[in-house]
């Protein structure tokens, strides 16, 4: 869930409440305003295709539903009726991708396929099983329903706004067809027996021209207003729903908790067999040789017994690095606060910590805002140039916020398969959002959101 946190939550330090993170790309000025370039913009001409493509389409999508579905229904009284209405629903499902491509090329919009046919059982039975349960495919069938009189009723409106636009606002460039072929003085107005009134004179004539401007002008935002219907019927009824989306995000979530967990697994061994565990084995082979110097040669015995200490001290400050990098105890004991500040002392650049929480979080989300603070800063420490840093974490409604801000040098980028990235990853995984700004030149500030669990 993106949140623009200057304005759904109030408070962002550094920034003017209510102000969002700034844009640092400008807005391209036009010389003309929106409703004057609308019926001239490619977007017009695509709305517009969207609407005539969209009739052909409903008629062979409509005739399909209901033949296939009527004779379905009529046979159900044999076995024949299940294939048939089967058959019909896959149809429609066939038709739904159509018009999401359709949809994604004209209109712009991105709607996700929905979930696929999961058959219980191998065959044609388990696949015809299958389509008759999805919720899917039904839904699919609906929109073939719905869909039909809205495309009459688009085509219509769009094709009599386009064409009496265009035509009277050009009029004064085809109006001597009438008196050189239709035998009158131009298009007529009115007539009955005994008087006709013809649109003939120059005042006429413009004022025919602006009034097919303004149709013109309006047609475009008439189409548009159509189609929006047209993209709330393909995102509700043909794309996935709320809780099939939640599905799989929270499969894609669980996927990335397990390989996470994973290699902070392979850390840890790694981080034990190269530190620690390499320092003990070279320990106990050096009191080895120092016991069997301690009769022949007691003062090199002594100096091996005093080497080992050191190498005590070295493996003791690893293991105690270790723990503290798997959970510290300063977490678990005194908190964010206490926890973040022992953090920042270990960073390269001086740190600014603040932490305005009115409780304490779940542990699990106590535990990965520590995680994300203390990779971030290491990120500084590392790569950021920064003479200074400052932490922030605060609780807003429902959700904890984290900012991490630095005045270094800037350019990163969470897209680009970094550390970011898998931050990014961790956090979403419940439900959490990274937001990076980081122009060139600095500075760089990160935002994440976590779930405010108690």
């Amino acid at each position: 869930m993106a949140t623009e946190y200057g304005q759904e939550y109030g408070r962002v330090p550094g920034h003017p409440a209510g102000s969002g993170f700034p844009d640092h790309d400008a807005e391209r000025g036009h010389v003309l305003p929106a409703a004057l370039r609308a019926p001239v913009e490619p977007r017009a001409w695509r709305e517009l295709g969207y609407v005539l493509l969209g009739l052909p389409i409903a008629v062979a999508l409509f005739t399909w539903t209901v033949t296939m579905a009527s004779l379905g229904a009529g046979l159900l009284v044999t076995f024949l009726g299940i294939p048939v209405l089967a058959a019909a629903l896959a149809g429609c499902r066939g038709f739904g991708v159509l018009e999401r491509v359709r949809a994604r090329a004209l209109l712009g919009l991105e709607v996700a396929d929905p979930e696929p046919l999961r058959p219980g059982r191998p065959g044609l039975f388990g696949w015809m099983g299958a389509v008759l349960k999805s919720g899917t495919s039904w839904r699919h069938l609906l929109y073939a329903l719905l869909q039909f009189p809205w495309a009459v009723l688009s085509f219509g409106v769009s094709v009599a706004f386009w064409t009496s636009g265009w035509s009277l606002l050009t009029y004064p460039l085809w109006r001597w067809v009438f008196p050189m072929y239709a035998g009158q003085g131009g298009l007529q107005l009115y007539g009955d027996r005994h008087h006709s009134v013809y649109l003939d004179n120059p005042f006429e004539i413009t004022v025919t021209a602006l009034a097919g401007l303004l149709l013109t002008l309006a047609t475009p935002w008439i189409v548009r207003a159509l189609t929006t219907v047209d993209g709330l019927l393909v995102r509700g009824l043909l794309g996935p729903t709320r809780l099939s989306a939640r599905v799989v995000e929270l499969e894609s979530g669980r996927g990335v908790v397990v390989d996470t967990a994973a290699a902070d697994l392979r850390r840890i061994e790694r981080d034990l067999h190269d530190g620690a565990q390499a320092r003990l084995v070279n320990l106990a082979m050096d009191l080895g040789l120092a016991k069997e110097k301690l009769r022949e040669d007691p003062r090199a015995a002594a100096r091996m017994v005093e080497d080992a200490h050191g190498e005590v001290k070295t493996a003791l400050q690893e293991l105690r690095d270790l723990a503290r990098g798997i959970h510290p105890a300063v977490l678990t004991d005194r908190g964010l606060d206490a926890a973040l500040s022992s953090v920042a002392s270990r960073c390269t650049v001086p740190v600014r910590v603040e932490v305005d929480l009115p409780a304490r979080p779940a542990p699990a989300i106590e535990g990965i805002a520590y995680f994300t603070v203390s990779e971030l800063l290491q990120n500084i420490s590392k790569h950021s140039r920064a003479r200074s840093a400052s932490v922030d974490v605060w609780r807003a409604e429902d959700r904890l916020l984290i900012q991490v801000v630095d005045d270094g040098t800037g350019g990163a980028d969470a897209s680009r398969g970094s550390g970011l990235a898998g931050l990014a990853g961790r956090l979403g995984a419940v439900d959490g959002v990274l937001v990076v700004d980081s122009p060139a030149g600095g500075p760089t500030r990160v935002i994440a959101e976590l779930p405010w669990r108690a």
